[in-house]
């Protein structure tokens, strides 16, 4: 219900745990951070609320439709009465009967429910996969989308670094055990290069005599030798010999941060890593630009970094070195190029574009400040539910418009005839078979309304 998927999640140390989940196996201790109205479940119960009571213009539409049918009835009921009793020998009686057929058979309920339904329909199945609709209007506009925004950091990636490469320069050392001797130091590391490098390897090793070097890396003594992770600046600081510059020059050149491995003053191996790009990232992408949409991303890296993501992922374009105050200026310049532009961000410096773009996203149901400014609100941390909430979009507007014409095209066609416009073909219809075909058009509008999905894609 939560989030959107048919398999228990994985959740580690120092990871959220929404409210009423159920613990697959083991024993864990969580820490309290909502109660009440606080809880995520309640805020996630009220966004609902919030949607299902806003209208959107398709549905203030309807219901000035709903309100004109009402009269067009009362006005067809009484000049169906008169026409009879001037025009014909029928008699009052039937022409009773006629009149009385009209202002039934146009009963406004399939024009006034033809779009309430389908809101009704869509929030609740957007809830169900994990997509909240926190603005209804919003939510519409997404169907016309031209160009998408994204956020790179926890957005299109992982928001985290990891290993991407690992290139061994000494005989008898192998890329894993230039990571174990890493993973051994910087286990004891704060920097948050640290945490990838320790992620890569399975059981590292103890280290003893630990030192950090401040502005460097870090050092220690792992199975008595003596193991240094430094930047490659290092280097030249302390004149060691290395013919291999080229190699650590092409993984920058590639985006990456790189570190030298150092074993008992021997230069043995380097280790690159970059911010893990999300495994759906680029097939979202594709998607995106299969539906003619720019994609666009959004960072605060160099354009060397940038660029190299971007073209990891399929990206049409990109800002780079973008403080955060200027989002929301990237995002209004993109729009006076007369796209309609959404932006995607999870984070508490994406609200101002958030709310700047015309659809507003938050991604991995976000921090509580961009959701608070999102229209649409993507319960999972997959860019492939950005694609799923436009098809969703243009589903639902679809729905209304087919419940529209069902319920105008009924309409046209029996107001004429319960008033007996067939009459000298012999076909009339009484006051019960109007209520009985006035419930039909209820009943299909209905009907179609629960035919509604959402398309995840997957």
């Amino acid at each position: 219900m939560i989030t959107g998927e048919s398999v228990p999640v994985t959740k580690q140390n120092a990871d959220e745990v929404i409210g009423g989940s159920v613990n697959g196996e083991g024993s864990l201790k969580v820490e309290v951070k909502g109660t009440g109205e606080d809880s995520y479940l309640s805020r996630m119960v009220n966004l609902v609320r919030e949607a299902q009571a806003s209208k959107s213009k398709t549905q203030n539409l309807a219901d000035r439709a709903a309100r004109w049918l009402t009269a067009i009835a009362l006005s067809a009921g009484t000049i169906t009465f008169a026409a009879w009793m001037i025009f014909s020998d029928q008699g009052l009686t039937f022409a009773m009967a006629r009149a009385v057929t009209v202002m039934v058979i146009a009963c406004p309920h399939a024009l006034g429910l033809a779009i309430p339904l389908v809101v009704a329909v869509s929030t609740a199945q957007s809830a169900k996969n994990g997509l909240l609709i926190r603005n209804r209007n919003g939510f519409e506009r997404a169907r016309n989308l031209q160009a998408i925004i994204f956020d790179k950091t926890g957005t299109l990636t992982l928001g985290k670094f990891g290993v991407t490469d690992t290139v061994v320069f000494a005989e008898k050392f192998d890329e894993q055990e230039v990571l174990r001797l890493a993973a051994a130091v910087e286990g004891e590391s704060e920097h948050p290069l640290a945490r990838g490098i320790v992620d890569a390897v399975d059981s590292p090793p103890a280290v003893k005599n630990f030192n950090s070097i401040p502005g460097t890396g870090a050092e220690g003594d792992v199975d008595s030798r003596h193991v240094q992770v430094v930047r490659p600046s290092y280097l030249e600081e302390k004149a060691l010999a290395f013919d291999q510059q080229e190699i650590l020059d092409e993984l920058s050149r590639s985006g990456k941060t790189v570190v030298l491995v150092i074993v008992d003053g021997l230069v043995t191996g380097a280790i690159g890593l970059a911010d893990i790009v999300r495994e759906e990232s680029k097939e979202a992408v594709r998607i995106l630009k299969s539906m003619n949409i720019r994609t666009i991303m959004l960072t605060g890296d160099n354009e060397r970094v940038a660029q190299y993501v971007a073209n990891q992922i399929g990206i049409d374009d990109v800002f780079a070195e973008v403080r955060p105050d200027e989002k929301a200026d990237k995002v209004k310049e993109v729009q006076s190029e007369g796209f309609v532009t959404a932006m995607v961000g999870d984070g508490v410096n994406d609200a101002p574009a958030l709310a700047t773009a015309d659809v507003g996203i938050a991604i991995g149901a976000g921090t509580d400040v961009a959701a608070e400014t999102a229209d649409i609100i993507l319960v999972r941390d997959n860019p492939m539910d950005v694609a799923a909430a436009i098809r969703f979009s243009k589903a639902t507007y679809q729905k209304m418009i087919q419940n529209l014409w069902w319920a105008t095209g009924y309409n046209a066609f029996a107001i004429p005839l319960a008033a007996g416009v067939l009459f000298w073909a012999g076909i009339i219809l009484n006051p019960a078979v109007g209520a009985a075909l006035m419930s039909v058009s209820t009943i299909v509008v209905a009907i179609n309304a629960r035919l509604l999905r959402v398309d995840r894609g997957e």
